[in-house]
């Protein structure tokens, strides 16, 4: 599926494309292509030379990074209207991790030699991009922060309301994360090991905190998900 077959109206309302006119949304998007990945489809691999730069629109996409210590680690959930494989960003001619769908995903893509022209030529795309890549610096540093300070459970909390947040849906019962999150997944954000994860998601569980059925996490209770983030103390419900 090529750029040009993608309704503009579709493009429109992602936050990379606020403010620009039709005719420069038009000149941005000539030069990309866009593609569908299944589940389990990998978009690029860690150390493989970045030719090319994401934006997805639907779906889900995985980025992992294998440590020099041989342990893989989720570095971030891709969201619609994210960007990913910026390497050219970052001054670095590689991909820093690997990106797999988590879900069926469409991307638009463009070639990295179009970065900094398109960026050149857009002040308006270069301010939302730059916003886009500050605010992923701002939730790598909470992380790090988080991971550096924190016992487990507060750090599964911060990382299970970060997913709520960013890729929740609301239900009567709750907030769902709408696309499949394993338990690995989360121990692979938070530094700890999957045991762990298990152990706490079940008292969550029996707390009535979390519903961890079908691999789609329900935040039944985010209140008292907070709480634990913040390092409260919290009891069944009354």
């Amino acid at each position: 599926m090529s750029s040009q077959a993608l309704d503009r109206s579709l493009i429109r309302p992602l936050h990379l494309f606020d403010g620009m006119l039709d005719e420069e949304l038009d000149d941005v998007l000539s030069t990309a292509g866009s593609r569908r990945y299944a589940i389990g489809e990998t978009l690029f691999e860690q150390g493989q030379r970045a030719d090319k730069f994401y934006l997805l629109l639907h779906g889900r996409l995985r980025v992992t990074q294998v440590t020099p210590q041989g342990q893989q680690v989720v570095m971030q959930m891709i969201n619609p209207g994210d960007m990913c494989g910026i390497a050219k960003a970052l001054q670095r001619p590689d991909y820093p991790g690997t990106a797999t769908a988590a879900a069926d995903s469409i991307s638009l893509y463009w070639p990295t030699q179009d970065w900094t022209p398109i960026l050149s030529k857009h002040p308006v795309f270069a301010v939302n991009a730059m916003q886009t890549i500050g605010q992923r610096l701002q939730e790598a540093q909470a992380r790090v922060r988080e991971m550096s300070t924190e016992a487990a459970e507060r750090r599964i909390a911060h990382s299970v309301l970060r997913l709520a947040g960013q890729s929740g849906r609301q239900e009567p019962e709750g907030i769902r994360i709408d696309f499949p999150i394993s338990k690995q997944d989360i121990a692979e954000m938070t530094g700890t090991t999957l045991h762990t994860v298990s152990r706490v998601l079940t008292a969550w569980e029996d707390l009535g905190i979390v519903d961890g059925g079908r691999q789609k996490l329900l935040v039944k209770d985010p209140h008292r998900l907070l709480l634990i983030a913040e390092g409260e103390t919290v009891g069944p419900s009354r």
